[in-house]
C-alpha cells in the first residue's frame, strides 16, 4: 500500500516528456500539455572553459556571428549525437525548462531516434538523457513515432507508409499490425539541401552564404517541381574572390536545380522501399498512398514529385513539423506499457 502511494506521488510530482531530438530542431512534448518547446538544436559555448553560453533559439542567433571566445555548435549530426557533452548539456537545459521538479523527481522520457542508428549510438542517447536528468528512457524509432503522430491506423492489418524528412536523416517505413515491415534510413535531409544550395551559390556566383541565409532561401523559393509563377529573391553574402559583401538576385529555377540531386536520392529510397514491399501490402498503398512528415516534406511540390515517380497518391501530414513529437506524446499516454514491452 505504501509502495503504491509513493508511486502515485512520484507520478504526480513528475511530468513525463517526449523529445524529438532532431539534427536541426528539438521539440519537447509534455504529457497532457502538448508540444511546449520547439527550439534549434544549437548550443553556444565558451571556447576556453567549455561552459554553456546559450542553448536553442538564442544560440542559433549566434551562428556565424560569435566572437573568437564563443562557438555555436550543432551537437547532432545526421540524426545522431556527434558531441556527447554538448548534447547532454542541451538535453539538461530542455528537460529542466519543461519539468515540474526535475531535481526532486526526474521525469520519464521518450526520445525519438533514427531507425538506422547502431546499438552503440542507441546506448549513447540513453546515457546522455539519464545524465541530463531523465529517470527512465524509452527510445522510439522516428518513422514509428511519425506514423503514430499523424494518426495512421498502424494497428490494423493493412499497409501504412510514412516518409519522415528531417534535418539530418530521411526515414521511410512500411508499418502494419503495430510492427515495422520494412524501414530504411539515409543520412540525407534538410541539412543536405542547405549544403546543396550553399555549394550552388559558391560554384555559380563565387558567393559565400551562411546557414541562416541558406535556410531562408530554401523555405522561400525552394521547390521540387516547376512553379506556376517562378520567383526571385535577393541574397546577401560575401564574394569569395574579392572578399567583399555582395547582393545577388536568384531565381526559384536555380534553387530547384541545386536541390534536384538531393530530392532525387529521397525519391530513389522511396521507390526502393516500394519494390521490397510484400505484394499484399503493396496493394493497400494504391488506395492509402504515402504520407510525408518532417520539415523537409514542406519543400514546395515534393509530394507532386513523389506522385510522378511512384504513381501513388502522396499526402503531406497536417502538422508535418511536429509529427514525431506528437507521436511521442501519444506514447506517453501508455508509457508504462511501452516501457514494459521494451524490457
Amino acid at each position: 500500500m505504501n509502495k503504491r502511494k509513493s508511486l502515485d506521488v512520484f507520478g504526480f510530482l513528475s511530468n513525463d516528456i517526449g523529445i524529438d531530438l532532431g539534427t536541426a530542431n528539438t521539440l519537447v512534448f509534455v504529457k497532457d500539455q502538448g508540444v511546449v518547446l520547439q527550439e534549434p538544436s544549437v548550443v553556444a559555448i565558451y571556447e576556453n572553459s567549455k561552459k554553456v553560453r546559450a542553448v536553442g533559439a538564442e544560440a542559433k542567433r549566434m551562428l556565424g556571428r560569435t566572437p573568437g571566445n564563443i562557438s555555436a555548435i550543432r551537437p547532432m549530426k545526421d540524426g545522431v549525437i556527434a558531441d556527447f557533452e554538448i548534447t547532454e548539456a542541451m538535453l539538461r537545459y530542455f528537460i529542466t525548462k519543461v519539468s515540474k521538479n526535475p531535481k526532486l523527481v526526474p521525469p520519464r522520457v521518450v526520445i525519438a531516434v533514427p531507425s538506422g542508428i547502431t546499438e552503440v549510438e542507441r546506448r549513447a542517447v540513453k546515457e546522455s538523457a539519464i545524465h541530463a536528468g531523465a529517470r527512465e528512457v524509452l527510445l522510439l524509432q522516428e518513422p514509428m513515432a511519425a506514423a503514430i503522430g499523424v494518426g495512421l491506423p498502424i494497428d490494423e492489418p493493412t499497409s501504412n507508409m510514412i516518409v519522415d524528412i528531417g534535418g539530418g536523416t530521411t526515414e521511410v517505413a512500411i508499418i502494419s499490425l503495430n510492427g515495422v515491415v520494412y524501414t530504411k534510413s539515409i543520412r540525407v535531409g534538410g541539412d543536405e539541401m542547405d549544403a546543396a544550395i550553399m555549394n550552388y551559390m559558391k560554384r555559380a556566383y563565387n558567393l559565400l552564404i551562411g546557414e541562416r541565409t541558406t535556410e531562408e532561401v530554401k523555405m522561400k523559393i525552394g521547390s521540387a517541381v516547376p512553379l506556376d509563377e517562378e520567383q526571385t529573391m535577393d541574397v546577401r553574402g560575401r564574394d569569395s574572390v574579392a572578399g567583399l559583401p555582395k547582393t545577388l538576385t536568384i531565381t526559384s529555377e536555380e534553387i530547384r536545380e541545386a536541390l534536384s540531386e538531393t530530392l532525387q536520392s529521397i525519391v530513389d529510397m522511396v521507390r526502393s522501399a516500394l519494390e521490397r514491399c510484400p505484394p499484399e501490402l503493396s496493394a493497400d498503398l494504391v488506395d492509402r498512398g504515402i504520407v510525408l512528415a518532417g520539415g523537409g516534406s514542406l519543400i514546395h511540390g515534393f509530394d507532386m514529385l513523389l506522385t510522378q515517380a511512384t504513381g501513388l497518391p502522396v499526402f503531406v501530414a497536417d502538422d508535418a513539423l511536429r509529427a514525431v513529437a506528437n507521436g511521442t506524446g501519444v506514447v506517453l499516454q501508455d508509457l508504462s506499457l511501452w516501457l514494459s514491452e521494451a524490457k
